[in-house]
């Protein structure tokens, strides 16, 4: 399933959209051609990149700390660490480090006593360690008493994770409801809330690692294309076919 959820996106994506306009242009309809540049030139402006990440991350804003209520966990989503070639102990942060450094710093900020990282983990990758075991031990290393973390069962997406969050606290709370403080990127955030909240789990958002600057001037460089800016454009719709597809069939 996870290798279909993957794959399925691809063609509603610019750059897979484009590659379908492009070959259909060259074999038969030659002014798809220019609707495939087109495409991509819209989708790769750092203009529609910010507005499209914007729109993902449901123009939430970063809160702080002191202002979150309290609850009965704070969970940390999986996806920020990458494995760099060589020693395969060795775990290096990507993007999502907020994930890691939010989850801290509400523990820390006695917003709940109990810390989750999810045990993120995919089979294109078997022999990796499942990230939240990663995240529990540089934990432990800042200081967290390991009777404060708990680490989720294997996942491989966030409807698992979902899944098995939910599982440990209706274990842990003997049956009743839980209320979540739940840590992950702006963007992903939407979608996350959907998943845990269809778990029975009332959650509390604490969005973070955000990818678009609001307040800054548009220019004529915003409407010259960029490959990060195709990627963050991608990111966030792909983001979008995620919610809508959980809503519709969930």
């Amino acid at each position: 399933m996870i290798y279909l959820n993957k794959l399925l996106p691809i063609f509603l994506l610019p750059t897979g959209f484009s590659l379908i306009c492009l070959v259909i242009g060259l074999l038969w309809r030659k002014w798809l051609c220019w609707v495939s540049l087109l495409v991509l030139w819209i989708a790769a402006t750092p203009a529609v990149a910010t507005w499209a990440m914007r729109s993902a991350e449901g123009w939430q804003i970063r809160q702080s700390i002191h202002e979150m209520p309290s609850a009965q966990a704070i969970v940390v989503l999986s996806g920020m660490l990458v494995n760099p070639p060589g020693n395969d102990s060795i775990h290096e942060f990507g993007d999502g480090i907020d994930r890691f450094e939010g989850g801290l710093s509400l523990l820390e900020a006695n917003k709940a006593p109990l810390l989750i990282f999810t045990a993120g983990w995919v089979p294109w990758n078997p022999d990796a360690t499942p990230e939240g075991e990663v995240l529990a031990s540089l934990a432990a290393a800042r200081g967290i008493a390991r009777e404060q973390i708990y680490v989720t069962e294997r996942v491989s997406n966030t409807a698992e994770e979902a899944q098995a969050v939910a599982e440990y606290l209706r274990n842990a709370q003997s049956g009743e409801s839980s209320t979540i403080i739940l840590v992950t990127s702006a963007f992903h955030m939407r979608r996350a809330t959907l998943l845990f909240e269809q778990q029975g789990l009332t959650v509390i958002p604490y969005p973070v690692d955000f990818r678009a600057s609001e307040g800054r001037i548009v220019t004529l460089l915003d409407l010259a294309p960029t490959a990060d800016s195709l990627a963050q454009t991608e990111q966030a719709l792909r983001e979008l076919y995620g919610y809508l597809f959980y809503r519709i069939f969930y």
